[in-house]
């Protein structure tokens, strides 16, 4: 159990690593990026949505309590603007086109190779890009959950503090998008 001085000295620590704005992104770009990349499949529009975040993380900096981790904090302020970005996106015709296009080969990087057979990988990739499109279909709680849990490898508490959803509320929607995304992948074998 941590006592009040331990506590105190993260609080403290945390903040510091928030006044530097270099370590800052050095430290959670990645995460960010990656998450906002995942959520809107456009990585012109997920560079916008991190430089957002951090820019926003650093003129709020006072504002933070410490109630949770840096990460969980940046995540948060992350799926506010990817809700923003799709929220005033939705009316833009082109937007509705592009969201069906998965990138295969910037998502195959995500494949490990362990020299698997060109078979093997060729088959890694469909049921990649049937994942992606079953994700896709998923409502946008739903989607952001479930891209929080397995390409950011978030926990549920973590999720919650991100998402600002009860931890029952995060299990109740990772629960009903993979139900979905297991359904839909059956669907379409």
């Amino acid at each position: 159990m941590a006592t009040p001085g331990t506590m105190i000295a993260a609080v403290e620590r945390s903040a510091s690593e928030i006044d530097d704005l270099d370590t800052l992104v050095h430290l959670y770009w990645t995460r960010v990026f990656r998450f906002a990349l995942a959520s809107l499949r456009d990585p012109d529009a997920a560079g916008s949505v991190a430089q957002d975040c951090f820019l926003r993380a650093y003129r709020s900096r006072e504002q933070f309590r410490g109630d949770c981790s840096i990460q969980s904090w940046l995540m948060r302020i992350a799926v506010n603007l990817i809700r923003d970005y799709a929220r005033n996106r939705r009316l833009q015709f082109w937007k509705r086109a592009s969201a069906s296009a998965v990138d295969l080969e910037a998502v195959s990087q995500w494949i490990p190779d362990d020299d698997a057979s060109p078979e093997s990988r060729a088959m890694a990739r469909e049921q990649l890009a049937a994942v992606w499109k079953a994700a896709g279909g998923l409502s946008e709680r739903q989607r952001t959950v479930f891209l929080l849990r397995f390409v950011e490898d978030m926990d549920l508490l973590e999720i919650a503090a991100a998402t600002g959803m009860k931890e029952g509320t995060v299990k109740l929607h990772l629960f009903r998008a993979l139900q979905a995304v297991r359904e839909r992948i059956g669907r379409s074998q």
